[in-house]
């Protein structure tokens, strides 16, 4: 992916003293700098995590993808309003939350998506166990799509935290920067969600 250089101005990229060589926070300065493939390092580090965040909100891969498209652009663009006392990866999913939610008011959704979610860090909600059996594997995956169906049709806030937590296992105190709150705060989002995807399960599941 190449950036526009026109917002930044070519200026020295060397590392101020206190910054890990490679961090993000060091490829963050180089790139206000003017260093355009400090930033593509950004993206490359990065995409997956923006891709599989935007893929809860706009369950459609074409979608997903432009997304991460329009995020990087728009952290490059921005790059001079990032406060360095939150974690890149951090304004990333603010600036993906933002745009993904636009995305999905505009997306009519399809019945058969070809991508399947790998929703293991999702235990607690399973049933049953792993067979080879390919009738047992179909009900499987069944019920996988259920549950992102489920989590898709949640209310903004609590399908971040189920994201961030179940299925990125971010740890509280980034999920706690992330809305802003403390970090027996964030533990309270994500279980005030997953009571809300359990509700919401429910009726789907009934006849099991």
């Amino acid at each position: 992916m190449k950036f526009d250089q026109s917002p930044l101005s070519e200026k020295s990229n060397a590392i101020p003293a206190g910054l890990v060589a490679d961090s993000d926070e060091a490829l963050v300065h180089q790139a206000r700098q003017g260093d355009f493939s400090a930033f593509e390092r950004l993206f490359e580090r990065h995409r997956n995590l923006v891709y599989r965040f935007a893929y809860q909100m706009a369950p459609r891969r074409d979608d997903a993808e432009d997304i991460v498209q329009e995020v990087f652009v728009k952290a490059y663009q921005n790059l001079g309003r990032y406060r360095d006392e939150a974690k890149f990866t951090t304004w990333l999913l603010r600036i993906t939350a933002n745009l993904g939610t636009d995305k999905a008011r505009m997306s009519t959704r399809r019945t058969n998506l070809e991508q399947k979610e790998a929703m293991g860090a999702l235990s607690w909600m399973t049933v049953g166990t792993s067979t080879e059996d390919p009738v047992e594997n179909l009900e499987q995956e069944r019920r996988r799509e259920l549950l992102r169906k489920a989590i898709a049709a949640l209310p903004e806030h609590h399908r971040n935290a189920i994201v961030f937590r179940d299925i990125e296992e971010m740890d509280y105190d980034d999920i706690a920067e992330y809305f802003k709150c403390s970090v027996g705060g964030a533990k309270l989002r994500v279980l005030r969600a997953r009571r809300a995807l359990r509700d919401r399960l429910a009726p789907l599941m009934e006849g099991e």
